[in-house]
């Protein structure tokens, strides 16, 4: 790869200013100063280094963000703040998008990344990559609503969802649930309780296939991947699950 794509790749400015660094004797490769632009090295075997520090080249990005309500599931929008908004300039520099989306309002975990092939696998249905959410309902849910979720239930578009895993944490005029479920049409969950006479007041998700929120996050707030987080996902989105 040559050295001043190396280098704008990971966030150290344009090639032009990339030039301007070289110039003025900041890079080194092998511990060795290097002028030339067009340079090729290996990131992976070679010692790139700007000031002294090396240079970690990695072509993929992996996010977790506890998304808060009040921003959308998107890279960019005229008129609203999008999950790509909150993120630092080095992060937003890997041209990173949401995998899926979660509404306006809904909270909880999100996974931003720029590997198109592992947001493909988590995304197709074929995967069958199980989502849970906690929600707030308007109602009394019931042990019918448990058996109606697990059968499918029609919305109001006529669609019969796949079955769905409904757990009861409490049950009363204001009821709290865990929802599992395979699949991520519009407004699934909300539509899903609708189906069934009833409102969501307050949703989160909590888990994306294997991959659980790190509820140490605060809202806004994000981290990258651990390395056994990452390697779990890639394993369990590669699976066809029947």
């Amino acid at each position: 790869m040559r050295l001043d794509k190396l280098l704008s790749n990971m966030g150290f400015g344009t090639r032009k200013e990339v030039k301007q660094l070289l110039k003025q004797k900041g890079v080194t490769v092998d511990g060795v100063t290097v002028k030339d632009a067009s340079m090729h090295v290996d990131p992976d075997n070679q010692d790139v280094s700007v000031y002294g520090e090396r240079v970690q080249y990695t072509e993929f990005i992996y996010i977790m963000m506890h998304k808060p309500p009040g921003v959308i599931s998107a890279t960019e929008d005229v008129a609203e703040k999008t999950v790509i908004d909150l993120l630092d300039p080095f992060a937003r520099h890997f041209k990173p998008f949401p995998v899926g989306r979660l509404d306006k309002d809904t909270e909880g975990l999100l996974l931003i990344t720029n590997d198109g092939q592992l947001a493909h696998n988590l995304l197709s249905p074929k995967k069958h990559v199980q989502k849970t959410y906690y929600a707030k309902i308007e109602g009394v849910v019931t042990e019918e609503d448990v058996v109606a979720f697990q059968q499918g239930v029609e919305l109001d578009d006529g669609y019969v969802t796949k079955p769905g895993k409904l757990v009861i944490l409490s049950s009363g005029e204001k009821s709290e649930i865990e929802l599992t479920i395979q699949e991520g049409k519009f407004h699934q969950v909300k539509r899903m309780f609708e189906s069934v006479g009833k409102k969501v007041t307050y949703l989160k998700r909590l888990s994306m296939g294997s991959l659980m929120l790190d509820e140490q996050l605060k809202l806004g707030e994000y981290r990258e991947l651990t390395e056994n987080e990452l390697e779990t996902l890639i394993h369990s989105s590669k699976v066809e699950q029947l």
